[in-house]
């Protein structure tokens, strides 16, 4: 049986990436931290239409450490880490507060890499061992009105680049996706005009789906994927690239 871990998968993406995974015979741990709801209902549902595969919840808030430790005793084999837990804010960077930082910081990037310190042996044991993060264009590009999560999300697609090297020997895969636009709840606080205005600035005239995220996600946890490393696939429309 093949385990992957989904952290922020209570999210659309996450949730996305949760259900093909499913479909495709993975079990999983549903990571969370306060949306208990959506992991409560995506159990139900993967309990009954996949028997024969396990689901487990797991809990944890990414901006305490010190709450680690208890979180991966919850943890027993995997074979995929999929880093989906995010999140920004809209201001200029004058105006973003120091526990904003630390807490996107924490949650895109120090969590993670504490978290592979402690999961790098049991994906080592896999044959299998992929590592995953929903990165952002942004961290490719940089966006005005987003500078830290940019910079966050620059730090995951370095982190992928240097830890792919390191564990290339292990037999362990460490790449990104990197989406642009997408549909999803983090959009909600854009007007009708305002996302006309930016679908207008996309070559594909359109946003992303979640399923265009997820099914990436889904290439590079299948075997013929083991040869590919190091890297970010950008789906973006063609947008700001």
């Amino acid at each position: 049986m093949k385990f992957a871990l989904i952290m922020g998968a209570s999210g659309d993406i996450g949730k996305g990436i949760a259900q093909e995974l499913a479909e495709k015979g993975w079990s999983l741990y549903l990571h969370y931290h306060s949306n208990v709801e959506s992991i409560n209902s995506q159990l139900q549902d993967y309990q009954e239409r996949y028997s024969k595969q396990d689901f487990y919840a797991v809990s944890l808030d990414m901006t305490k450490e010190e709450d680690i430790p208890l979180f991966l005793n919850s943890i027993f084999q995997v074979d995929v880490v999929i880093f989906a837990s995010g999140f920004t804010t809209y201001q200029l960077l004058t105006e973003v507060s120091s526990m904003d930082m630390e807490r996107m910081w924490a949650v895109h990037v120090k969590t993670p890499v504490i978290l592979m310190q402690q999961l790098q042996d049991k994906l080592a044991r896999s044959k299998h061992g992929r590592v995953i993060f929903i990165s952002s264009i942004y961290g490719e590009t940089g966006s005005a009105m987003e500078v830290f999560y940019s910079t966050t999300k620059g730090a995951q697609l370095a982190f992928v680049k240097a830890y792919s090297k390191e564990v290339a020997s292990l037999g362990i895969t460490v790449n990104a996706v990197s989406p642009g636009a997408i549909a999803t709840k983090m959009n909600q606080e854009f007007t009708l005009a305002e996302i006309k205005e930016l679908e207008s600035e996309i070559p594909l005239g359109r946003l992303g789906s979640i399923s265009e995220i997820s099914f990436w996600v889904t290439q590079l946890v299948d075997k013929r994927s083991g040869y590919m490393t190091g890297q970010s696939i950008i789906i973006s429309g063609g947008w700001l690239k």
